[in-house]
Formats: C-alpha cells, sequence, structure tokens
C-alpha cells in the first residue's frame, strides 16, 4: 500500500478510540483521517444502504465511513470478529456495500481478535514496513493513549458530578483531550496525563454534594459512544451521579492485545468468566458474559446502580436481560435497561433516567437511616 504521498486511512468513531489510533497511523507516516462527530446526518446517510434489521453499531460505523470517504480517505479500517456475534458479519456486509458503490478497493480489515499478531500484521501490510520498530513503537503508543484517556475519562466523571456550574467541567475534558493529543512521543505521554488531569481539577466542584455512583455496562460500542447512548454520561452528570464504564477498550487491549507477560492482576474478561457462573455458563457473543458479570460485581462492590444499555435486535445482549431478574436472589443493586436505535425518542429517555436516579437516591436514603437506627440502638 506504498504511496508517493502520505495515505489516508480512517477508523469509525467509538468513543475517544479515534484519538489513539490517529497517534499509531501518524508514527508510521500514514495521515489519519477522523470522521465528523457522530451524528445525524451520518446515521441518514448509512441507513439508506443498510438493511432494515440492522442494529444502531452497524448504521454509525458504516455512517462514519460514508463521512471518512467523503472527506478523502483512501482506506477505511473496519474490526473484524471470528465471534459469535453480528460483528462477525459487519465486514463482509460493509464491503458488499462499498463494492456496489464502486469503493471495494478502499476497505481493509484488522482481525483485532489475533491479539498482538493482528494488529501487528495490519499495520504492517498498511505501512508496507519491513522493520518491527516502527510498528512496534506505533502500537505501544496507541495502547498507552487509550489506557490514559480512560483514565482522563474516568477523572472527568468524578468532576462533573459534582462540578458547581454545569458544563465547566465537560470545557476543561476537552481542553484535556488536545493535550493527550497532541502528545506524539511516549516519553511525552506521563506529563500529557499529569497535564490533562490538571486541566480537568481547575473545574470547581462541592465536594460535599450527595453524589450517586452508577456502573454502565452493556454493548461496548454503545457503552463508549455519546451519539448513540444519547449522551447518557453526560445526562446522569447533571443529576449529581458520577458514573463509571464497566466495559472500555483499554480494558478490551489487555484481553486481546496486551501479551499475558505483561498483564498484572485478573482482566475483565478472567473476572466476567468467573462472576457470570453462577447465572452463565459461557460466552453467548457480544458483551452478553461481560454484562451479567458486571452486575455481579457492581453488586458486591455497593455500587448505587447499574445501567444496562444494548442496540434493538442484539441477541447476546437480550439474552442477558433476561438473566437480569435471576440475578435478583442474589444481587439487590437496581438495574436499569435501555433498548436503543434511532427511533429512541429523547423525552421517554430522559425520564426513565431521572426516575431511576430518583429511586437510587431513595434507595440510598432508607438505608443510610437504617444504618443510623442500628447503631443507634
Amino acid at each position: 500500500m506504498k504511496n508517493a504521498r502520505p495515505i489516508k486511512v480512517a477508523f469509525p468513531h467509538m468513543g475517544n478510540v479515534y484519538i489513539a489510533w490517529a497517534s499509531a497511523l501518524r508514527k508510521l507516516g500514514i495521515e489519519p483521517v477522523v470522521p465528523p462527530r457522530t451524528s445525524k446526518k451520518t446515521l441518514e446517510m448509512a441507513s439508506v444502504h443498510s438493511p432494515d434489521s440492522i442494529c444502531l453499531p452497524y448504521k454509525l460505523v458504516l455512517g462514519n465511513f460514508l463521512q471518512a470517504l467523503e472527506n478523502g480517505a483512501d482506506y477505511v479500517a473496519m474490526i473484524s470478529s471470528p465471534g459469535i456475534c453480528r460483528l462477525g458479519e459487519y465486514g463482509q456486509s460493509i464491503k458488499n456495500i462499498m463494492k456496489d458503490m464502486g469503493c471495494e478497493d478502499k476497505y481493509i480489515e484488522l482481525q483485532l481478535y489475533d491479539g498482538f499478531k493482528g494488529m501487528y500484521n495490519f499495520l504492517v501490510e498498511l505501512s508496507g514496513s519491513k522493520s518491527p520498530v516502527p510498528i512496534i513503537k506505533a502500537i505501544n503508543i496507541a495502547v498507552r493513549k487509550m489506557f490514559i484517556l480512560d483514565r482522563i475519562e474516568n477523572l472527568f466523571s468524578y468532576y462533573r458530578a459534582r462540578e458547581v456550574v454545569v458544563g465547566t467541567a465537560e470545557k476543561h475534558y476537552n481542553k484535556a483531550l488536545s493535550i493527550i493529543m497532541n502528545a506524539n512521543r511516549t516519553s511525552e505521554l506521563k506529563g500529557a496525563e499529569q497535564e490533562a488531569s490538571a486541566e480537568i481539577k481547575k473545574t470547581e466542584i462541592d465536594e460535599n454534594r450527595d453524589v450517586l455512583h452508577v456502573d454502565i455496562t452493556g454493548e461496548i460500542f454503545l457503552v463508549q459512544d455519546p451519539f448513540s447512548n444519547q449522551n447518557i454520561e453526560k445526562e446522569l452528570g447533571r443529576m449529581g451521579v458520577q458514573t463509571r464504564r464497566s466495559l472500555t477498550v483499554s480494558g478490551f487491549l489487555r484481553d486481546a492485545i496486551i501479551p499475558k507477560a505483561f498483564k498484572k492482576g485478573e482482566t475483565h474478561l478472567e473476572r466476567a468468566t468467573r462472576m457470570a457462573k453462577p447465572y452463565l455458563m459461557r460466552d453467548i457473543g457480544g458483551d452478553a458474559l461481560e454484562s451479567v458479570s458486571d452486575v455481579a460485581f457492581a453488586n458486591e462492590k455497593g455500587t448505587d446502580g447499574i445501567i444496562h444499555v444494548s442496540p434493538f435486535t442484539c441477541m447476546p445482549e437480550i439474552m442477558s436481560q433476561n438473566i437480569f431478574p435471576t440475578m435478583r436472589e442474589n444481587c439487590e443493586i437496581p438495574i436499569l435497561t435501555l433498548i436503543l436505535d434511532e427511533q429512541t425518542g429523547r423525552a421517554g429517555y430522559i425520564t426513565r433516567l431521572e426516575a431511576f436516579v430518583d429511586l437510587m437516591r431513595r434507595r440510598k436514603l432508607y438505608k443510610r437511616k437504617k444504618e443510623q437506627q442500628a447503631t443507634s440502638v
């Protein structure tokens, strides 16, 4: 894929993954094409070409690709999956659509489930590099940035739930993202993370605010992508709720990319396999195993509630939702399930979030009064 000029490669949006991928591509002399932020236009463009019953993540990925091609991308890169999930069919379906549009040669696949080897081979094919050194450097900066971005996200969630003036934390967070994006060497990452953290900490907060803690689990694309989950974390932050994503890209990288010798402690997948066993004995595709285990884990650590988000027609997540009632025998944590597609009405969605937050606050107040009565006896 060598060219007289730097080739232009685009990846779909999924939260802030593009920041990490852009750094890896630049390391190899490849120009990253970041599609416009996912919007209604993205969805409309994709819906024209998408199968009727396909899920929301598919349509948004395809829409990102179409917009990237409009912006001059030479190639669009898709993650492939051999597992028992429709993600394994996305690649061929998108490839067929692009073939019908005369863009078949612009589609490339990343065998991410082949672990480090899959990512390495993908970057070798893309860059034409015969030396392993630049490839390993590119993977290193992408992986490290992804871990930093998830840590910054958690810090942002803490400040957003406690901010005095609504919206100030997000302004500082956007500046923090720019700082991370502009760190082009691994030697700069530590300083960039410190600077980004300091930027977020400029937010004026009320330390005494009675904040709720909520975990968000479900299908990983919806958990990560603000457009598809209708900015659920922003809305909850406005209500004084600190959120934590149970499914993160850095967690996925620990499971799929980082060699075992470099892993410390139990990975998310290992914990999922262990904690889901009483309810789900094996992987049934998608993120169902993780979703079931995340409910058990959130209950064990005393989280105020957990929200499960999934795309309409996603069979693995439908299965996990049907397991949740059985889990109530051992897990008393409140669970809110949200099924999303392009037809989801925002007003009803916000009403459900507000009702769930009110339920958690009442439950927390009841438990607190009960504990006070117990200690006063």
